[in-house]
């Protein structure tokens, strides 16, 4: 099996954790999970690397790392990179013979500048995007949103929504199943998808949101039950209407949204790992009946789940 090929361009200081966060996902998850991924790093000066913790790393590998990568992960770039002819070329090289570019958080500056982004809604950490609209006018800057996959060309604009751009990538790649056990090792959040919300807004003189965390737990683990947003409301021992505030502060979705985006995940896994009929997957994931399953998976993913699975299996394969 020919291995996906992930190369992190660092700059010359290193936050280190969105890509800790990108090693995490496509690294090595033990003997039980299927390795699709190589991870390595490259900087355009090879050598020891100064880091936002105070210590070096050496990076061994120089540009030419990119000839052969599959994605590249940009990051460590201040806002308003100064990069050389020789940096953006290779980045632009890659992307024009079918690599992936992905730019986290100040790493969003290098495809904006390099024109990948041009007429694109970019993901841009909310400090930023006044910044990055200013200087790259023809790209739309969003400050609101996790992460925006153009498929070849996607961006993050926090650090910590790396970990979620990262499993959406494994996710259209290699399937939900995949994607949600790396997740379930990673102890990782139930998956956010890139339209939520990068948080509330700081200046607010409310008291701070309570975690949705415990009850979004609880309610994955009882999919299988008709779950209402009164039930929601109940278990956070809040009213709906607060309990709804908060799922659109937070989450940047309703409840009832949020509840089906997680069914349709379970349903993609089961179809992909499964021979289940779809009538027992419909009760499992808490769609009651093949019927209303079929109904919101096609909405979801304009296909059916047997088309879905048939076309799974056929890739895999």
């Amino acid at each position: 099996m020919t291995r996906h090929r992930v190369v992190a361009l660092v700059g010359p200081l290193l936050e280190l954790y969105p890509v800790t966060c990108a090693s995490a996902v496509f690294g090595y998850h033990g003997p039980d999970i299927a390795q699709h991924y190589d991870f390595r790093l490259c900087a355009e000066r090879p050598g020891p690397i100064p880091t936002t913790m105070g210590a070096d790393i050496v990076v061994p590998d120089g540009l030419a790392a990119l000839d052969d990568a599959d994605t590249v992960l940009v990051a460590g770039w201040c806002p308003g990179p100064d990069f050389s002819p020789e940096l953006g070329g290779a980045v632009l090289a890659a992307h024009a013979r079918g690599a992936r570019i992905v730019g986290v958080f100040g790493g969003v500056y290098v495809p904006a500048a390099l024109g990948l982004l041009d007429g694109r809604r970019a993901a841009v950490h909310w400090e930023c995007t006044a910044d990055l609209a200013r200087r790259y006018p023809r790209v739309n800057a969003d400050g609101s949103v996790l992460y925006i996959d153009h498929g070849d060309v996607a961006t993050a604009g926090a650090s910590a929504s790396v970990v979620d751009l990262c499993l959406n990538q494994v996710r259209e790649q290699h399937g939900a199943a995949l994607a949600m056990r790396i997740g379930r090792q990673l102890s990782a959040a139930p998956a956010r998808e890139g339209e939520q919300r990068q948080g509330p807004a700081p200046a607010t003189l409310r008291p701070a949101p309570e975690s949705l965390g415990p009850l979004l737990d609880w309610a994955i683990a009882n999919l299988d039950q008709t779950l209402t947003l009164r039930d929601l409301a109940q278990r956070s021992r809040m009213s709906p209407r607060t309990l709804n505030r908060h799922f659109l502060e937070q989450l940047g979705t309703s409840p009832g949204r949020w509840l089906l985006d997680r069914r349709i995940a379970w349903t993609r896994a089961m179809l992909e790992e499964t021979d289940l009929p779809v009538e027992t997957i419909a009760t499992r994931v808490g769609l009651s009946s093949a019927v209303n399953l079929r109904r919101h998976f096609r909405s979801a993913l304009s296909t059916t789940p047997a088309a879905y699975r048939r076309a799974f299996r056929a890739v895999t394969a």
